[in-house]
């Protein structure tokens, strides 16, 4: 029986990111999946990043992670969205090839030697004499394989059902795969609760039947962005994207069908996510909407494929038929893959520790839908957080836990552990109370110092990435310590509609709205051969300084909470100054710390205040 330090179960974006952790900290790692080709796969939309998830791509890749290098590798249409807004939701989102995405995947993958690729279908796990920690798994075809810790990362395959129409129901992890029905049962005998979720895609359809002359084009930024801060790869060809709508013509066929949707006809019993919604919810719940957006988005460079963003869907293949051609631009298109909607099992996230192990085995990990999400990106940082943890467990290491204030893969995380989940989990900005610190631009910054102490970049990574930031200090010190007269400042200042009566440091001039760091630089000729983004980067630091530090001293407060450790065995049932529904709500969750507490719905300051005594006094007992 092979033996590992750590076995990841599945090749998705969960999948991947623990398995590269994992290997990038010396561990054997088996990265066991029931598809070798399906390896980096994009189930669903061909694209990587938009709001808040774009920012956890390059969490990920400050982490050592392969997404974000990936993504660059396949791009074939670049978007920041939100520019017209704060940097604090400034969103990168790439539009990408699946096949260079997956192959891209792959490829960094086997460049790890501690890294092993295998196919097969994982149906059993194996545990010890007590059953209280994994030992390894069992595929169907009768191979055993051992290990120190295992990560499920299962998406949709966990008894998986594919629903079109109310009477078309498919066993499948996703189209064309064979759902994981064993080990779902494996999982719910170790006693953890199980719930049911669904989610959905689109159709595609042949954009060689597209009338293009309906259909408004969309192209890219055009700039030279990349995801990853470690290297800087070749972008492929540049595509476009194209825009139409779906209106009254396909809203009136989905609401003569709408009995036959799997959704509203009774036959899906898991709930969907609110922030991605089929269109038979969009034409329910949003009825006094006249139209609503429909992107074409293309699957790669090689295919004629498109990917019709915006109709989700679980009605019949008929019916999809009907209300594409109802659509602009897509009277004569010819489907070449029917939308489905998808139902499979997930297990409520407060059953797990904030480092992502599950709570009733030791060494046991799950990362990505398993827990109740939705989207590549949340996978993806998930399976940083349980591939780094697996292997400090086994190690004997304290766990690493990124906090609210660290990044957003520490929101994502403590809001599944903390609060858990009654819909498919997506990452908003809105969700985090630090979303000035925690920007896509300063990713590097805040999280190179971990990945340091934790050693998961190579020697040539970590001088880059240095050399890098030291970049942006220095931009940013050249701004303090340089002044502009009013003439060299003329011309920089001239979209903004100001001037500049006497000479100012280039950093008080930089604060005014509409006035760009670069040109001010440039202007006294001090911007030389600086990367575009090193510049971008200083001047939000320095514009908005003064949020910036007011949002560091909530942080720290935040921190001063998180100090407070909570035991992992306090009897909370026990501690009769807290309300009984704060009681029953921290027993089931058991936070670690204040700051966890405080975030447990139903749990009032005045039950804060009374845990603080009613846990030094428990700890006196026991001493």
């Amino acid at each position: 029986m092979p033996d590992y330090d750590v076995i990841v179960v599945g090749g998705g974006h969960a999948g991947t990111e623990a398995a590269a952790m994992s290997a990038r900290l010396g561990a054997t790692t088996l990265l066991l999946t029931s598809v070798m080709d399906t390896i980096g796969q994009m189930s669903c939309n061909p694209a990587i990043g938009g709001i808040a998830k774009g920012t956890v791509v390059r969490e990920v890749d400050a982490l050592g992670g392969v997404m974000g290098r990936a993504a660059d590798r396949a791009t074939i249409q670049f978007r920041m969205l939100n520019r017209s807004k704060g940097p604090a939701v400034w969103a990168p989102r790439a539009q990408c090839d699946r096949t260079l995405y997956r192959r891209g995947v792959r490829h960094l993958l086997e460049q790890f030697p501690q890294l092993e690729l295998t196919q097969g279908m994982v149906t059993n796990l194996l545990f010890d004499e007590r059953g209280t920690r994994i030992t390894g798994v069992e595929t169907g075809d009768g191979r055993r394989f051992s290990a120190r810790a295992v990560i499920i990362t299962a998406g949709t395959f966990l008894r998986g059902r594919i629903h079109l129409g109310t009477d078309t129901q498919i066993p499948a992890g996703r189209a064309g795969d064979v759902p994981s029905v064993h080990m779902a049962q494996v999982i719910e005998n170790i006693g953890l609760t199980v719930a049911r979720f669904k989610t959905g895609t689109p159709p595609r359809v042949d954009g060689r039947s597209v009338n293009w002359d309906k259909v408004e084009r969309q192209d890219g930024d055009g700039d030279e962005f990349r995801f990853s801060f470690h290297e800087c790869v070749e972008r492929p060809r540049q595509l476009p994207c194209w825009i139409t709508w779906a209106g009254a013509a396909v809203k009136e066929i989905i609401q003569q069908h709408l009995h036959e949707s799997a959704l509203y006809g009774g036959a899906i019993s898991g709930r969907g996510p609110r922030y991605c919604p089929s269109v038979e919810d969009k034409i329910v719940k949003f009825p006094a909407a006249p139209r609503h957006q429909i992107f074409l988005e293309p699957e790669g460079l090689d295919t004629t494929e498109l990917y019709v963003n915006g109709l989700s869907t679980s009605l019949p293949v008929a019916v999809q038929l009907e209300f594409l051609h109802a659509v602009p631009g897509l009277e004569h298109a010819k489907m070449t893959r029917p939308g489905y909607a998808i139902e499979y099992d997930y297990y409520p996230p407060t059953q797990l520790t904030p480092w992502l192990e599950v709570k009733a085995v030791e060494h046991l990990f799950f990362a990505g839908q398993i827990n109740g999400t939705t989207g590549y990106e949340e996978a993806a940082g998930q399976g940083v957080v349980a591939g780094i943890n697996a292997v400090r467990r086994i190690r004997g290491a304290e766990p690493v836990v990124l906090g609210r204030d660290d990044a957003y893969i520490g929101v994502l995380v403590d809001d599944l552990v903390t609060r858990g989940v009654d819909e498919p989990y997506r990452l908003f900005t809105s969700r985090s109370e630090f979303r000035l610190l925690l920007r896509q631009d300063n990713a590097l910054r805040r999280l190179l110092p971990l990945a340091e102490r934790l050693g998961l970049l190579s020697a040539v990574e970590l001088r880059a990435a240095e050399q890098r930031l030291e970049t942006e200090v220095s931009i940013m010190e050249l701004a303090r310590e340089t002044s502009i007269t009013p003439e060299q400042a003329s011309r920089a200042l001239a979209a903004s509609g100001t001037t500049l009566k006497e000479s100012e440091r280039i950093a008080t001039v930089a604060k005014r709205p509409g006035v760009a760091l670069g040109a001010l630089l440039a202007a006294v000729g001090a911007a030389g051969a600086v990367p575009p983004e090193a510049v971008l980067a200083a001047e939000i630091e320095i514009k908005y300084d003064g949020y910036l530090a007011r949002e560091r001293d909530a942080a720290e407060r935040l921190a001063e909470l998180a100090s407070f450790a909570l035991p992992a065995d306090l009897p909370y049932l026990e501690l009769r100054t807290l309300a009984t529904e704060a009681r029953q709500k921290l027993d089931r969750v058991r936070p670690t710390s204040l700051a966890q507490a405080a975030r447990v719905p139903g749990v009032t300051p005045s039950d804060l205040h009374n845990l603080v005594l009613e846990t030094t006094r428990w700890r006196r007992r026991v001493a």
